[in-house]
């Protein structure tokens, strides 16, 4: 059975995606920038914008039926990799319990030259 979360972003219907998929005990949690509404938040402050993230992350999973406690591999692109102490102290301050599999990887930019960072996780739910 096939489940699709969506965060009612306009990206999803232009771009024909969901925030979340879950299938079975499976939850994909799509790439997910630091924009809520039309407003990007924390310009310039990747930590917050770390932050922001995970914590839409988290209502996503949340809504599927699961929890942070589920993820099993995070995937983070980020705009400068030497930012990544900032990155990696957001997601302990998520993970530091959990410890899923994660890749940090530096890519040339995002959608919005004002965006940092992008998260995409992989959740799978306890039977």
């Amino acid at each position: 059975m096939r489940r699709n979360i969506s965060s009612g972003t306009v990206w999803e219907d232009r771009f024909g995606y969901s925030r979340a998929v879950r299938v079975g005990n499976i939850i994909e949690v799509a790439g997910t920038t630091a924009v809520d509404g039309d407003q990007v938040v924390g310009e310039g402050n990747i930590y917050e914008q770390t932050m922001f993230i995970l914590r839409k992350i988290e209502l996503a999973l949340t809504e599927a039926g699961g929890s942070m406690a589920d993820v099993v591999r995070t995937q983070m692109y980020v705009t400068d990799i030497s930012q990544s102490d900032l990155v990696g102290r957001a997601h302990a301050e998520f993970f530091a319990a959990v410890r899923p599999a994660a890749s940090m990887i530096e890519v040339k930019g995002f959608i919005d030259p004002r965006l940092l960072i992008e998260i995409e996780v992989t959740a799978i739910l306890s039977l």
